[in-house]
Parts: structure tokens; C-alpha cells; sequence
């Protein structure tokens, strides 16, 4: 599928989502209509085409390099970012008050897709820049909104995210980096990071990194952390922020990851004291969110590759006659229906989750928006991971796909490969997003996401044409519900909760997958629907298997690990 096919399927998934009228209505001053919609989203994916795919590919080889201590990025990365800053891209969600376009959050998602699949690498320095918009916004002082928000907005300053370290990565309780407060006002900042995306380049003429840090009275763990902006430089001179490397990566070769560190750099403390991390988050779910759009975009790459080479490779037939194409073979097709249908699932998925952060956002009826609400966070886990997944999953089977050629740089699956590896990794592992989604959304918040996840799965299954397909829905649903009050019932034993913990995730990720593939499944009326609802058909067909087998590890209890006391210390 061309650029542009990609962007017509985008659309189509966009107006029919769950809320798509209500969204209209709410955000009537951005007028989107579907002419316009199609517009939007046709010209990222031609930005996308022309400029960002063939960086891209130059980029992965070529890399970056630390020269004089100042990161320096691949050929073309200055004329590609500015393009993309010229072309307004960076604006589309944020707000009008301080330069932005003022279009919805899914818009965004739609064009984002689009980007990532052009160019993944690139895609990482502008998510950051967005993500840290929401995050002064909401908590900055306004004189920082106003200095840093423009500039964040529009791409003229870049952003970070500085979070590991090298004894704390997930256990973010264990970070040292100090501040120590200014007769200024100001804070002193010391300290290493790590896996910092874009901690230093020359696409930008500044950079604000959002620092977590401890002071010196703080108390220990994550109780303890702060958040502060640290400018790579003030007025001119240089801000204390030191490169110590580059990491030598599997993939994401265009987007310099930074072993960083903060020499006595000023810094400015955003929002409460030891309040860093809760505000923090209103960053990182922005970004768990566009790792899904990442995933996505790799997953619909790697299935469209796939079936393209599928179509054209002659391989096998009949001895007396010419070669066939190998997409008519059935282990063939086989394999390109579960690219396809789980690469489509997976596109309906970041796209619903966008416009529930929208709804949940703009709604001014109070019960409609706690439901709207409810409903984001418990797919916010869900979207992350299964996306982050599906991604690796679909990229290895577009290397099958293509046999030998698929593990050559001739070809692109290699790459998507490597690149979607990481998507399962960073902005919370697989397991981090287990745990998330079975204590804080099941156990501890009285299960009002799965409940709303459920009434509204329920009402589509009501209303459904395909009995088949709402068939196939009820019985995944009933696999979630009967595992979710067993967890509830085994909050006694936490060693069961904790094992079974991405066995949920995976149930849950199948039933909202399934949802999204129902409603694929009612789309008709020309060959490009029709091809979309049958891949929802497809998925349907495919998932109540997976579930019952998830339902039933669930089930297992962590008694399975301790069956042969298998160990794991070092003798």
C-alpha cells in the first residue's frame, strides 16, 4: 500500500471512530469535515513520501557523530526538520494561544502515523517537543509558557525527556541527580543520564530538557523527585550539559540517543516540589501514545511490504508451467492475513485511544467525560504495548515473508525490525505496562475502565450487522470478564496477580483490539473498505483461540514457576 493508500485508510478510520460526530460538534471552530480531514492527512503523507522515507534510508547507515563534543546528525536531518517546521507540522494540536493550530489530538495521531512510517528516527525529536508543550502548559510558571512555548511549538527549540540512569532506569525511586536551590530562585543541577533521544544535535538552535532530579531534603524514593527545565544554554552561553557518547544502537541510527551529563547547569523548578514524577506523566502519556502511532506505522510498513513482494515474487506451481506469484500459495497467505489484519487492528487502536484523549478533554457534559476519561486510561497500556508488539511481530514476519531477501539491507524489513525492537522497551517495558493496567486500572480504581471498555464493547456488539463477527467479540469479552473477577478474587496471593500480570495485559489487548475489529468488520461500499472490514472479519476469526490460551495462563498462577524451582540467582 502507496503513501497515499495508507492515508485514505487513515481517513477512513478516523471518521467512523466512536465519538467522530460528538469530536465535530465539540471542536466546531476547526471545521472537520472529511474533505478537509483527507487534505490534512494526504499532505503529511506526501511530506512523508518525498522527504522523510528517502532520509530515512540514508540516515540508518550513515548515523550520528560527536564532533568538538556537539552532536551532529545525518546528512539531510537540518533541511528535512526545517521543511517540517516550515510545512507548520509540529503545531497541529497545540494550542492557538501560543501558536498552535488548535486541531484535535487524533489529527495529530493520523498525520503522525504517517511521519513515523516515513522516517522513525525523525519522528523522535518532534514527539518530545509536542509532549513537553503539554507538559509546561499544565504545570509551568507563566513566564516560562510564555519564553519556552512558542519556541517548543513551532520547532525552533528542541526538547528532552531526562529520566534513567545508570542504577535507576525503571526503578525511577533511585535516581541521584541533585539540585540545589539559588539565591536566584534559580536550582543548581548535577548529575548523569542515559538513553536520552535527541540530548544533543544541530537541528535546533536550543534545547529544554525536562530533568528529574532530587534536592537535598527530599525524602527518599519517588516522594522525593522533582522536575526541572535545564536550557542547553542561557543567553548565548553554554548551560553545563556535556555529551558523554553516543549509544551504539540495533536500529533508530538517525535519532542520537545521549549518555548525558548536567555539570552544575541551571535549572527551573516546573510546578510543585517533589510533585515530579505525577507531573512528569502528563508528558509520558502523550509519548506512550505516539509509541503507539510508531508501532503502527511500522506494523502497516511491514504488512504492505509484504504483501507487495507477496504479489510479485514467483516461486512454485505446476513443474509444466510459468512460476506463480507466492501470495497464491495458503502458508503465504496465511502469513500475510495475520500482517494484515493485525497491522490494521493496530492503526484502529492508536486512533481510537487519540480521539478518547480528545473527548475526554473537550466534553462539557460531566458524566460523558469521566466515562471518555475512564475509557483512555484503561486502552493507554493497552495502546502502548500492543503496538509496540504488533510492530516487531509484523516487521519478523515481513522478513519471513520475503525469505532471504528480507534479511538483506536491499530491502526495508530488516530495518523496521530493528528500529520497532525498542518500541516494547522504551516509555515503559511490557511488563511495566502490565503492572500499570492490572493494579492501578483493575485492582485500584474499582475497575471503572474495564467497566467503560465493556459498556460501550457491548453496545457495538448490540448493534452489530455481522453476527459472526459480535459472536466472535462476545466470547473474547467473556474470557476478560471471567479473568478479571478471578484477579479480583486473588488480591490474597500477589505472587498469582504478578505472573499472571501480562497474560492480562495481552487478554485485554485482544478485546480491545476486537472491538476496534468490529467495527472494521460493518465498513463497505468500494474495494478499499470492503478490504479493510475484512481484515477486522479476519481478526475475529483469529483472537478467541489466543484469548482462551491467555485466560488460561491467567488461571495457571504463579504455582507453574514454582512447579520445578527453576532459580535465577547467580550460584
Amino acid at each position: 500500500m502507496s503513501f497515499d493508500k495508507a492515508a485514505e485508510a487513515i481517513t477512513i478510520h478516523v471518521t467512523n471512530l466512536p465519538g467522530w460526530e460528538r469530536l465535530r460538534t465539540l471542536a466546531a471552530e476547526a471545521d472537520l469535515d472529511e474533505a478537509t480531514i483527507s487534505e490534512i492527512i494526504g499532505t503529511a503523507a506526501k511530506f512523508s513520501a518525498d522527504i522523510l522515507e528517502p532520509f530515512d534510508k540514508s540516515a540508518d547507515h550513515v548515523g550520528c557523530r560527536v564532533e568538538n563534543g556537539r552532536v551532529i546528525t545525518a546528512p539531510g536531518h537540518k533541511e528535512a526538520w526545517q521543511a517540517f517546521v516550515e510545512g507548520g507540522w509540529p503545531t497541529l494540536n497545540a494550542s492557538p494561544e501560543f501558536g498552535g493550530s488548535g486541531l484535535p489530538f487524533v489529527i495529530h495521531s493520523a498525520c503522525e502515523e504517517l511521519f513515523n512510517r516515513g522516517s522513525l528516527s525523525f519522528g523522535m525529536l518532534a514527539t518530545p517537543c509536542r509532549c513537553a508543550s503539554m507538559l509546561l502548559d499544565e504545570h509551568a510558571s507563566d513566564d516560562i509558557k510564555n519564553e519556552w512555548l512558542p519556541k517548543f511549538i513551532s520547532g525552533e527549540w528542541g526538547a528532552t525527556i531526562c529520566i534513567s540512569e545508570g542504577d535507576a532506569g525503571s526503578d525511577v525511586g533511585r535516581i541521584r541527580t541533585m539540585a540545589t536551590p539559588q539565591e536566584d530562585g534559580s536550582w543548581s543541577i548535577s548529575g548523569e543520564k542515559m538513553w536520552i533521544s535527541y540530548g544533543d544535535h544541530d537541528l535546533t538552535s536550543r534545547i529544554g530538557h525536562m530533568v528529574l532530579a532530587r534536592t537535598p531534603d527530599a525524602p527518599p524514593g519517588t516522594r522525593g523527585i522533582s522536575l526541572f527545565l535545564v536550557p542547553s544554554d542561557i543567553d548565548g552561553a553554554h548551560n553545563g550539559t556535556i555529551v558523554h557518547r553516543i549509544e551504539e544502537k540495533m536500529g533508530l541510527h538517525g535519532s542520537p540517543t545521549c549518555n548525558f551529563g548536567f555539570e552544575e547547569s541551571k535549572g527551573y523548578l516546573i510546578g510543585q516540589l517533589h510533585r515530579g514524577l505525577p507531573q512528569l506523566f502528563t508528558m509520558i502519556i502523550g509519548m506512550r501514545i505516539s509509541v503507539g502511532s510508531q508501532g503502527a506505522a511500522l506494523a502497516n510498513a511491514a504488512a504492505d511490504l509484504g504483501i507487495a513482494y507477496a504479489a510479485d515474487r514467483k516461486q512454485g506451481g505446476k513443474p509444466d508451467a510459468a512460476p506463480i506469484a507466492i501470495a497464491r500459495h495458503k502458508d503465504v497467505q496465511r502469513q500475510l492475513s495475520n500482517m494484515a489484519a493485525r497491522a490494521e487492528v493496530t492503526r484502529g487502536l492508536v486512533l481510537t485511544t487519540s480521539i478518547l484523549a480528545d473527548l475526554s478533554k473537550l466534553e462539557d457534559d460531566d458524566a460523558a467525560k469521566a466515562q471518555h476519561s475512564a475509557l483512555m486510561g484503561w486502552l493507554l497500556p493497552i495502546t502502548k504495548n500492543f503496538c509496540a508488539e504488533s510492530a516487531f511481530i509484523t516487521s519478523s514476519e515481513a522478513i519471513q515473508v520475503l525469505g532471504g531477501a528480507g534479511y538483506t539491507t536491499e530491502w526495508p524489513a530488516e530495518r523496521y525490525a530493528r528500529d520497532a525492537r525498542v518500541l516494547a522497551i522504551y516509555e515503559g517495558t511490557t511488563g511495566m505496562q502490565a503492572q500499570d493496567l492490572l493494579h492501578r486500572r483493575l485492582l485500584k480504581d474499582e475497575g471503572k475502565g474495564l467497566k467503560a471498555f465493556l459498556t460501550v464493547a457491548q453496545a457495538d456488539i448490540d448493534a452489530a450487522t455481522d453476527k459472526e463477527a459480535a459472536a466472535n467479540l462476545t466470547q473474547v469479552i467473556a474470557e476478560l470478564t471471567q479473568a478479571s473477577e478471578w484477579l479480583g478474587g486473588r488480591t490474597d496471593t500477589p505472587a498469582d496477580i504478578d505472573y499472571a500480570a501480562v497474560s492480562y495485559l495481552n487478554l485485554a489487548s485482544l478485546a480491545a483490539t476486537g472491538w476496534v475489529a468490529l467495527r472494521l468488520s460493518n465498513l463497505s461500499g468500494d474495494a478499499l473498505r470492503d478490504k479493510m472490514a475484512a481484515r477486522g472479519r479476519y481478526w475475529l476469526r483469529f483472537i478467541p483461540g489466543m484469548a482462551a490460551n491467555e485466560h488460561r495462563l491467567i488461571k495457571a498462577g504463579a504455582a507453574i514457576l514454582e512447579a520445578d524451582a527453576i532459580t535465577f540467582e547467580e550460584a
